[in-house]
């Protein structure tokens, strides 16, 4: 595994209903910093690719959203971890290539890292994450945290599958890197 990609909200951190809008209403989930600091550790990096159509429907500035990614890196260092890229869709358009469940974010990092889709993997709380990842034939993960629950009850088309399930963040990067080991 050379990259791990993952989702934003419900897996870095919590998922609100009407989007984090602000610093003081970023938080992250339980585990997530532990999480990223055991991928920094390994030397794997991080791209977070996270839809935001909040911005592009005009209830969210783009100096808001990147106010909310500098928290969250300021959040990290205090703990001795960081992200290595944010690539974010802020269109509100489903047909643009960069919005999720269209694979375009993940090619970018892909294509930025150096990286061929089955070497990373991508780590999801929504199907139109890993349905973002099926299309390239990229690895992928399902936690059970944000979306997760739900995306799991209604079930996972075939399209999608095969898809490895975990409780949260920090469960999917411990399976990762024990497999790494292996």
């Amino acid at each position: 595994m050379k990259l791990v990609l993952l989702d934003r909200d419900g897996v870095i951190n919590v998922d609100r209903s009407k989007s984090v809008r602000s610093r003081e209403e970023f938080m992250f989930l339980p585990g997530v910093i532990p999480a990223i600091k055991l991928l920094n550790e390994a030397s794997i990096p991080i791209a977070i690719v996270t839809n935001q159509a909040v911005v592009g429907r005009g209830e969210l500035s783009v100096e808001e959203l990147e106010d909310i990614h500098t928290y969250l890196k300021e959040l990290l260092a205090i703990q001795g971890a960081f992200v290595d890229k944010i690539y974010v869709c802020t269109s509100t358009d489903s047909t643009h290539t960069h919005r999720k469940p269209n694979p375009g974010l993940l090619l970018e990092a892909l294509d930025y890292f150096k990286v061929k889709p089955q070497e990373a993997v991508l780590i999801g709380d929504a199907l139109r994450d890993l349905q973002a990842a099926s299309a390239i034939q990229c690895p992928r993960i399902l936690v059970r945290t944000g979306k997760g629950q739900i995306t799991l009850k209604d079930g996972l088309p075939n399209s999608v599958l095969p898809v490895l399930i975990f409780n949260d963040l920090y469960e999917a990067v411990s399976h990762l890197l024990d497999e790494e080991i292996c």
